[in-house]
């Protein structure tokens, strides 16, 4: 990997991620480095601009500001699309109507730049193969449920509940992490416009990669793994309605029509019913809600009531009998391993291109498993740099 030495050039493309994952703009970011720069600093928008164009090299004592101002180490804004490929290609995103333009920017930045550390953590730790995740194309023969049938055939024999979709995830040889992609908002369960609940890419050659919001409440985030794993599945190119395809893969995946369609039709649909249906399927009342509408056990009228019901109870930003989130480990397992081979806290973060502390905020502070090896290895890794 390129190092820190007097020729090291800043990347173009590294520039602009490191500068969009941390929210500034071009003129933002020329200011902060003029004034890190000291009286008499001539550090401009337009130079920002032309730098990350590539029509003039950072390097010397330019790269160190732009480095320092960014906080991130010298290395990272010297990285190769040799080093580490070209990109994410395509990201898919959960419910991205409702963020601004430059919250996506920041948010395709952290993926990329999480992708570029999870591929130098990885390098070397032993990882049983996965499952690997089919691509099977919807057309007019296949729908999206037919291809959450045909995974749920592949991947577990058992019908009802999945005991819990991010294993199911990892099994697959996905990464799934949390990230502070944008402030997360109440359940909000009943509107299609909320902000990103969480973000994708499954590049060529890369184990895909998920990462959820933090602070997505439980209720949402099973549904919401299960949507990205949709697009994973069916989405190689763009596609108009992929959003609603990957709502209806998720939906069966988590509540196959063969299974649920009995229980909910057993009896009244009541609030009580669908409170206790929630507490088996580990999903929201609401999701509950629209799939008995969705597969007519309730007729329009029926479910506008009791979407009105659930609204004027509050359910919009809070359900009762809440649920315990799913917690990813691969990623810890794999720190793990790290430290048990002797590595320390400063040797990870120089791999991932990090300093300390934010390889520590971001790797060894995230939700991690409550019990186990892998628990007790990242909490003294915490308190070796927080000592």
């Amino acid at each position: 990997m390129t190092g820190t030495s007097k020729d090291a050039v800043a990347q173009p493309r590294m520039l602009v991620l490191a500068r969009e994952s941390r929210s500034l703009t071009q003129g933002q970011l020329a200011a902060a480095m003029s004034a890190l720069d000291g009286p008499g600093s001539k550090i401009s928008q337009a130079y920002i601009s032309r730098a990350e164009a590539g029509r003039l090299a950072v390097s010397g004592e330019r790269l160190k500001v732009h480095a320092r101002t960014l906080e991130y180490p010298v290395e990272l804004l010297c990285v190769t699309a040799q080093e580490f490929g070209a990109g994410a290609g395509l990201v898919h995103h959960r419910k991205k109507q409702a963020a601004s333009a430059g919250d996506l920017k920041r948010i395709h930045a952290v993926l990329n730049l999480t992708r570029i550390q999870l591929h130098a953590l990885l390098r070397d730790v032993p990882r049983p193969a996965g499952k690997g995740i089919p691509k099977i194309a919807v057309d007019a023969l296949t729908t999206p449920a037919d291809a959450a049938r045909r995974l749920r055939a592949e991947w577990t024999s058992s019908g009802g509940p999945l005991d819990s979709v991010v294993e199911l995830a990892e099994e697959t040889g996905a990464l799934v992490a949390y990230r502070k992609l944008v402030a997360p908002v109440p359940l909000d369960s009943g509107t299609e416009s909320v902000p990103v609940d969480a973000v994708s890419c499954s590049p060529s050659g890369e184990d895909p990669l998920v990462l959820l919001n933090v602070g997505t409440p439980a209720e949402r985030q099973r549904f919401t793994l299960a949507h990205e794993l949709g697009h994973m599945v069916m989405h190689e190119v763009p596609h108009p309605e992929q959003e609603k395809q990957a709502n209806s893969f998720a939906a069966e995946l988590l509540m196959p029509a063969r299974d649920i369609r009995a229980e909910l039709a057993r009896g009244q649909v009541t609030m009580s019913r669908l409170l206790a249906l929630k507490a088996r399927w580990k999903v929201s009342m609401w999701a509950l809600l629209r799939r008995a509408h969705t597969l007519g056990i309730l007729s329009d009228w029926q479910y506008r009531g009791l979407a009105v019901e659930m609204s004027s109870l509050g359910y919009r930003t809070s359900e009762p009998g809440t649920l315990e989130s799913e917690i990813p480990t691969a990623v810890a397992s794999m720190l793990t391993w790290h430290f048990e081979q002797g590595r320390d806290v400063a040797e990870l973060a120089g791999r991932a291109l990090l300093s300390p502390r934010e390889f520590t905020d971001l790797y060894l502070r995230c939700p991690a498993p409550s019990t186990g090896t892998a628990s007790r290895s990242l909490s003294s890794a915490v308190g070796e740099v927080t000592r």
